[in-house]
């Protein structure tokens, strides 16, 4: 990288693409402080910390684990210097609603048997996808992932077009692509419930992704575990700050910036505690809607309003945080619940909004795998069920919804936690709208539908302001805590391209 010993930088936001971000620019030899407007970092990746309890308040799957020794590496690191990995067996476990029950793991000969077990020939059509699935996840993360592409010229040069996927159509759907290989419902259900961590549907969401399953069943999945013992997705939040603060990363928690304007030889970003930075360059890792509607003036907006209110958002979220007394046999560390037909639930998310009446959702018990999360005899245990963003969320439809989802997760996994939880918080729509500045709610940013993929995101470099970049899960590579991550090195990189 080059040097960058005479610029100053502030990062507004100290999420994963934030913290990513500072981390590359800091390297470069920039002076950086990052703003975070919460009391901890990691934004959508917080921790909540009650009565004994301790939840990754957002992401909780440990995914793509070459991605995270990729961005360590950079720096002459290793994941192994800040936390271990234990490989979750199996990697989760599924309730279908007709009472059906299977788990997912990486012994490939047992989920052959597995399909097969559904539809005759699908162990061998399993084999072909996931072969079909590895070819494009290597080819996808090193020639349009980890190589950031954001002009068309970039993608129209003979060299690229090669290298695109081949035999699968990019303007096609998920659901029409893993069509061709499976009839049965159920496991097309399997290979694409990671559409929800891309904030899409199987019909909106474009074949491309099917590189996922090579994520789910060849890289495994796995739980972080620090030094001390304690685990979470917040041990990796923990070593993005450290890895910072050994490169020279100064952070400010409890600072919301609600003016970022450019002046003639600097930025103008002031707090809404009156506090004032005048740094060189900004990077903007906090929500891309709001940053543009809300913290910039309207001459250095990129888009009007009407562009956002024309983006497919990723769903929000509604969560329960909840404590539980004894046990909570026969859930996993992860279970997804799913109906037979999850049609219903994409519609009242993404074509006629409301409340889903019968949710996919999905459990996570940590305390299966880690027992500082939990007091002794306790269970640790949060319940997310994706809904519309923009939703009413207030206290009655909460409290008839909780009932809801409660008197499900008893019917179809047999846990009955009614009488038993000890502990508990919700969040949903109005809450990642004043906790995070989240858009409409969302829970993760911008979906990846086909016309919200790669260069057809928000860009990284600002077209109205010199010296304005975001990162994050609006723009590329998109949503998830790996490619948020590459979108921090996207956006230090561009950053340090514009000062040679």
């Amino acid at each position: 990288m080059s040097d960058l010993s005479d610029e100053e930088i502030v990062v507004v936001g100290g999420g994963v693409g934030g913290l990513s971000a500072a981390c590359f620019l800091a390297d470069a030899g920039a002076d950086v402080t990052l703003l975070e407007k919460n009391e901890q970092l990691g934004g959508r990746a917080s921790r909540l910390e009650a009565e004994g309890f301790r939840f990754d308040m957002g992401p909780s799957w440990y995914l793509m684990p070459d991605v995270f020794e990729r961005f360590f590496a950079h720096f002459d690191r290793e994941p192994g210097d800040y936390y271990d990995l234990e490989r979750l067996d199996p990697h989760y476990r599924i309730f279908f609603k007709d009472g059906d029950r299977l788990d997912i793991s990486g012994d490939l000969d047992a989920m052959r048997s597995t399909f097969e077990s559904y539809e005759p020939g699908a162990s061998e059509d399993f084999d072909d996808y996931l072969a079909t699935s590895q070819k494009h996840y290597e080819t996808a993360m090193e020639d349009f992932v980890y190589t950031d592409r954001p002009r068309l010229r970039d993608w129209i040069d003979p060299s690229v077009m090669r290298a695109a996927p081949i035999g699968l159509s990019l303007v096609g759907s998920m659901q029409g692509h893993v069509e061709e290989y499976f009839e049965h419902p159920k496991l097309q259900q399997i290979v694409q419930y990671t559409l929800v961590f891309l904030g899409g549907s199987p019909e909106n969401t474009p074949a491309l992704y099917n590189i996922m399953s090579h994520v789910d069943f060849n890289l495994g999945v796995y739980y972080p575990v620090g030094d001390d013992g304690e685990g979470g997705i917040g041990v990796v939040i923990d070593a993005f700050v450290e890895l910072g603060r050994e490169l020279g990363v100064e952070y400010v928690t409890d600072s919301e910036v609600d003016e970022i304007t450019k002046r003639r030889d600097s930025f103008h970003v002031e707090t809404v505690d009156g506090d004032v930075y005048r740094p060189d360059e900004t990077v903007v890792n906090a929500d891309y809607g709001h940053a543009e509607r809300e913290l910039l003036p309207d001459h250095e907006r990129q888009y009007e309003d009407d562009y956002w209110d024309d983006r497919t958002l990723a769903p929000s979220a509604y969560l329960m945080y909840l404590g539980v007394e004894g046990d909570v046999d026969p859930l996993e560390h992860h279970t997804l619940v799913f109906p037979t037909d999850w049609s219903d639930h994409f519609d009242a998310i993404f074509d006629r909004p409301r409340w889903p009446d019968d949710p996919a959702y999905y459990l996570c018990v940590p305390s299966k795998t880690d027992d500082t999360v939990a007091p002794e005899g306790h269970s640790n245990l949060f319940v997310l069920v994706p809904i519309a963003p923009d939703l009413h969320d207030g206290d009655e439809i909460r409290a008839e919804y909780r009932e809801q989802i409660l008197a499900d997760i008893a019917e179809n996994t047999g846990v009955d936690l009614r009488d038993r939880i000890v502990f508990e918080e919700g969040f949903a729509v109005s809450d990642f709208a004043d906790r995070y500045n989240a858009t409409e709610g969302t829970a993760l940013g911008l979906a990846h539908t086909l016309r919200q993929t790669s260069l057809l995101r928000p860009p990284i470099r600002s077209s109205a302001v010199d010296g304005l970049y975001f990162t994050g899960s609006f723009t590329r590579p998109g949503v998830g805590v790996p490619m948020c991550l590459i979108s921090g090195e996207h956006a230090a990189n561009e950053l340090i391209e514009d000062q040679r």
